[in-house]
């Protein structure tokens, strides 16, 4: 298995509000409520930004790679966005793995378009639809319907946009600890707040529910029988065991919880 599942959080693009709201003199959070209010006004209930006023703060992923397993978060926890997004775009480059999201179609990759618009980011091997290598031709990162890039959610739904289920739900369905206290809506009060290690300890739980997905759904496709699906998971267990963090090891707790209810 050559396997990347990724998730991103983000915040207000003060900076953006800043330029395109003349909002000069405010504080950054003052700023993130203007934002929000003019995205009320606009929709007249929801105050999700568009996608390029959104700016990274975490990137966390889970690499199956030959016969190790790893999960973590890009960079160091003061690292800035375009430190996040090169290491995310040299592992592709490194490895060409598979990428695997929740949702990322939609959300993540849109976004982490417009931000390596704006830092100058290079990512050949991303980019590439066949013009290097032919074989991306017919199955690359950027195609909704390749494999290159696997957006469960959208997959599962049947790339229905009526049909799509939140990550939360499917995985608490599945028997796995999904949300664990937080959720995507609570990013920017804690980042207001300095709690740059709590988002990132939250990503990394997304990317194991989404991962403990992915392993059903090779599962469910016949890419794995049950003696390999039991073995992934296994190995998922030690890997949590072994890292000895606070948040991995509330993971586990969950998630046995959940198989015992």
């Amino acid at each position: 298995m050559n396997v990347l599942v990724f998730d991103i959080e983000t915040v207000p693009d003060v900076d953006a509000g800043r330029r395109l709201h003349g909002l000069d003199g405010l504080s950054e959070v003052d700023i993130g409520r203007v934002m929000f209010e003019k995205r009320r006004q606009e929709t007249g209930d929801s105050d999700f930004l568009r996608h390029h006023l959104h700016r990274i703060v975490a990137i966390s992923t889970v690499l199956r790679h030959a016969d190790s397993l790893r999960i973590w978060s890009l960079g160091e926890i003061h690292s800035g966005e375009d430190e996040l997004m090169r290491r995310f775009f040299d592992g592709i480059d490194k490895f060409t793995p598979t990428l695997v999201s929740w949702n990322g179609s939609q959300f993540d990759l849109p976004v982490l378009h417009y931000r390596a618009l704006l830092h100058g980011i290079s990512a050949p091997r991303y980019w590439d639809t066949g013009d290097d290598d032919r074989e991306f031709r017919w199955n690359n990162y950027l195609n909704r319907f390749h494999a290159r890039h696997t957006d469960l959610m959208d997959v599962l739904a049947g790339y229905q946009a009526r049909a799509a289920a939140p990550l939360n739900e499917i995985a608490t369905l599945l028997g796995l600890p999904g949300k664990m206290g937080m959720s995507g809506a609570n990013v920017w009060d804690y980042y207001c707040a300095g709690k740059l290690q709590e988002i990132r300890d939250y990503c990394e739980t997304d990317v194991l529910n989404t991962y403990l997905i992915y392993l059903r759904w090779e599962l469910l496709r016949g890419n794995f029988d049950h003696r390999r699906w039991g073995q992934e998971q296994q190995l998922v267990r030690d890997t949590l065991k072994n890292e000895g963090k606070p948040h991995m090891q509330a993971f586990l707790d969950e998630w046995d919880k959940a198989k015992r209810e």
